[in-house]
């Protein structure tokens, strides 16, 4: 789905028109992949818009950005103020996505990122469930990806890095030319490490379970992290254990998390139903529960939220 343009996108400090927020041919991030980013979604509640956990998703592109090596040109409070700027100065509403990116910027020609500038952008835009309604409702069909996940040792897979989502492209463009409608991803020991932009969990006996990022190489997220809270609040076990395909051919109940999908029912996988191939009942609960929880709707979570009135 196109970007529909907003008014403004943050560049350095600066709010610049959309139109205009550009970078030139020999910017060192467009060659080498050398950047960071997040994806981080807003609601609307009674208290107006609020974005949900913004200084964890700017925290981790600060982490991200240490992993590298690049040299963040401003605060975690800098950043999350600038955040705040722009979706007052766009007058965002309801299905708002936002993109912070830092990267090296036009200088170094060459493979050595350190000399280049370090440049920081924010863009926001309204964007719909990303695996669509139907995948929110019904369920998605997921296939075993061909593609590996990155070895940590190859990758840094703890950090959000641009050029990184290589392989979650290549994996995505796999499953959707095979008729899927997304991609699970294996590590280099060909235990389950995630979805091309998920994390993922399975429901055995009414546990929750959960690959360990720093085992599986995959990214710790955000909204994997809301999820087991919520889980535990409501009185569910949650482990981190390793998993491989046939844990998922065997569960009970499946489903992935991510900011930009939010929480997505898994109705099979290689053709294998999950359970009956029907969103289960715990699914469902955490599904709701956590779209009332963004929308500041449950008590308990408001330090998740960051208004922008």
């Amino acid at each position: 789905m196109p970007v529909q343009p907003t008014p403004y996108i943050w560049m350095d400090g600066d709010l610049v028109e959309w139109d205009q927020a550009n970078v030139h041919i020999m910017t060192h991030a467009l060659h080498y992949g050398f950047g960071a980013f997040e994806g981080i979604r807003a609601y609307e509640t009674e208290r107006g818009l609020a974005i949900f956990r913004l200084r964890e998703h700017v925290r981790r592109l600060m982490n991200s950005a240490k992993i590298l090596m690049l040299d963040m040109p401003y605060s975690e409070d800098e950043i999350c103020a600038a955040h705040v700027e722009l979706m007052r100065a766009n007058n965002m509403g309801p299905g708002t996505y936002i993109r912070p990116l830092v990267y090296t910027g036009y200088g170094e020609t060459g493979i050595f990122p350190l000399t280049s500038p370090v440049r920081l952008a924010i863009a926001t835009w309204t964007w719909g469930a990303y695996l669509g309604e139907e995948g929110a409702a019904k369920g998605a069909r997921l296939m075993t990806s061909s593609w590996r996940r990155h070895d940590s040792n190859a990758m840094p897979t703890a950090a959000k890095a641009t050029g990184m989502y290589i392989n979650s492209g290549l994996a995505k463009v796999e499953a959707l030319r095979a008729g899927f409608d997304e991609a699970l991803m294996l590590g280099p020991d060909g235990r389950i490490s995630e979805c091309s932009g998920e994390n993922i969990f399975i429901i055995r006996g009414g546990v929750l379970i959960t690959p360990s990022p720093s085992e599986a190489g995959a990214l710790a997220g955000i909204t994997q992290d809301s999820i087991i809270r919520i889980a535990r609040d409501l009185g569910y076990e949650v482990r981190h254990e390793a998993m491989i395909r046939t844990d998922i051919y065997l569960a009970d109940e499946c489903f992935m998390t991510g900011t930009a999908a939010e929480v997505i029912p898994v109705a099979s996988l290689d053709d294998r139903l999950v359970g009956n191939g029907e969103p289960g009942p715990i699914t469902r609960e955490l599904q709701a529960r956590y779209s009332q929880s963004v929308r500041g709707q449950v008590p308990g979570y408001d330090d998740w939220l960051t208004y922008c009135n």
